[in-house]
């Protein structure tokens, strides 16, 4: 029991690991395709980068939420644990595989488009405004999956999905909302790139906006008794 339970645990950490790197491919990666076939015109490359990273999110979700639950994202997984819903050491491991995804993603983007690997970025994004968006990003995204997966499961991988093609629009950071994409951003010096000075603030608002929405909705929407059938350990809602 305890090799299966082992092996479980790593399949877990294996779906985290590769959802987030291919998350971040398609991130880093539609970012450097559009900027390039956009002649100029940024508002038809972050449209490209919008649309590819909402389809990509919506198939990841889907393939890996069976397995990981596919947080992606080191905000959702700390959320979980907070509400008891992963232990501490699992969402340890959890935060571990992420990051480690994460990194390996954008060196597969950057390679895949012939970009030099792992070059620290220039773009700016600084600014109690950029700070501001990234708090209201992740709250927005942390509420998305802790109302839909308490009470309507089924619908989290297109709510998710569409609420970053939004707010890829409607906030003026164009809506990282996960620490460890924000990390691994800042080590590719491409259109979806972020300063490594600008990266404390972005991640400080995005724990910010998910502790604020994880308090809000656990009086919002409580959490079902668990005999009206919560969730196992493990099967969170996602997000990016």
């Amino acid at each position: 029991m305890e090799d299966l339970n082992a092996m479980n645990f790593s399949r877990r950490l294996a779906a985290e690991a590769v959802g987030t790197l291919l998350l971040v491919a398609a991130v880093v990666g539609s970012g450097i395709m559009g900027e390039r076939l956009c002649g100029g015109n940024v508002a038809v490359a972050l449209l490209a980068n919008t649309l590819a990273t909402g389809a990509a999110l919506l198939a990841l979700i889907l393939t890996f939420g069976p397995v990981s639950g596919a947080h992606f994202n080191p905000a959702v997984t700390l959320a979980d644990a907070s509400q008891g819903g992963l232990r501490w050491s699992a969402a340890a491991a959890y935060l571990m595989a992420q990051f480690a995804g994460a990194l390996a993603g954008v060196a597969l983007a950057d390679a895949m488009f012939r970009e030099p690997i792992f070059a620290l970025s220039r773009h700016e994004r600084a600014g109690l405004a950029q700070m501001l968006s990234e708090f209201v990003a992740t709250f927005g995204l942390l509420g998305v999956v802790l109302g839909c997966s308490r009470r309507r499961p089924t619908m989290v991988p297109c709510a998710v999905a569409a609420w970053i093609v939004g707010a890829y629009w409607f906030t003026a950071s164009t809506s990282f909302a996960n620490p460890a994409v924000t990390l691994a951003r800042c080590v590719t010096d491409t259109f979806a790139g972020i300063r490594p000075v600008d990266v404390p603030g972005f991640i400080l608002a995005q724990l910010l906006g998910a502790g604020c929405a994880t308090l809000l909705f656990r009086w919002l929407v409580p959490p079902l008794a668990p005999e009206a059938g919560l969730r196992s350990e493990g099967e969170v809602a996602p997000c990016r």
